[in-house]
């Protein structure tokens, strides 16, 4: 599970980056993906140290990806149970640990060719971008899916990435569930399990 998580995150991290040129994105969902992926080209192949990347992949990712809302999700019924204090400090662990687990991995690649074929308007909430990981000498084809969030139709948010039809949001879900499980539903035991990998 680990193993598909981490795959995961790679290619959902792979499109991200920053270009002080570009003030804003665009709110359309379709054109939102394309420039992040454009972005991205520029970041992972200039000059800047491995930390400098994670540093403005960071930045950028915390506009893009609903990072609140992902938290959430994967938390699943437990976020009912547990108290504000606990909320907080999930909220804060769980950025930490989202940032950490593509940072490490993120800065080794180079040249991304993902093309952005089309988007489709669920409802006035989300649309799915649809776009594709070029095939290379190293890795096969991909179909990757990106859920946007258009709540507020000014600001649209990343909330997933469907990996060949496997959802990442999802697969961290049942990945969180899996440890309060094997800790008697403790919220204090996920917490120091992600608090553990932020900081290693």
């Amino acid at each position: 599970m680990k193993r598909i998580f981490s795959s995961f995150l790679v290619v959902f991290f792979i499109c991200f980056s920053t270009n002080s040129l570009v003030a804003a994105y665009s709110s359309d969902p379709e054109k939102f993906i394309s420039e992040i992926i454009n972005e991205a080209k520029l970041i992972l192949n200039s000059q800047d140290t491995k930390e400098m990347k994670a540093e403005k992949l960071s930045i950028i990712a915390l506009k893009t990806v609903d990072v609140k809302g992902i938290g959430y999700y994967t938390l699943g019924k437990k976020r009912k149970e547990i108290t504000p204090d606990q909320k907080q400090r999930y909220e804060a662990t769980f950025e930490k640990y989202f940032l950490k687990s593509f940072t490490s991995r993120l800065t080794d690649y180079s040249d991304p060719k993902i093309s952005v074929l089309s988007a489709e308007r669920v409802n006035e909430k989300y649309t799915i971008v649809k776009s594709m990981l070029l095939k290379t000498d190293k890795r096969p084809e991909v179909k990757i899916d990106w859920r946007v969030y258009t709540k507020n139709p000014e600001k649209p948010l990343i909330r997933d990435l469907i990996i060949e039809g496997l959802s990442l949001a999802r697969t961290q879900k049942e990945e969180f569930a899996s440890i309060l499980s094997s800790n008697n539903n403790d919220i204090n035991a996920l917490l120091q399990t992600l608090e553990e990998f932020s900081n290693r």
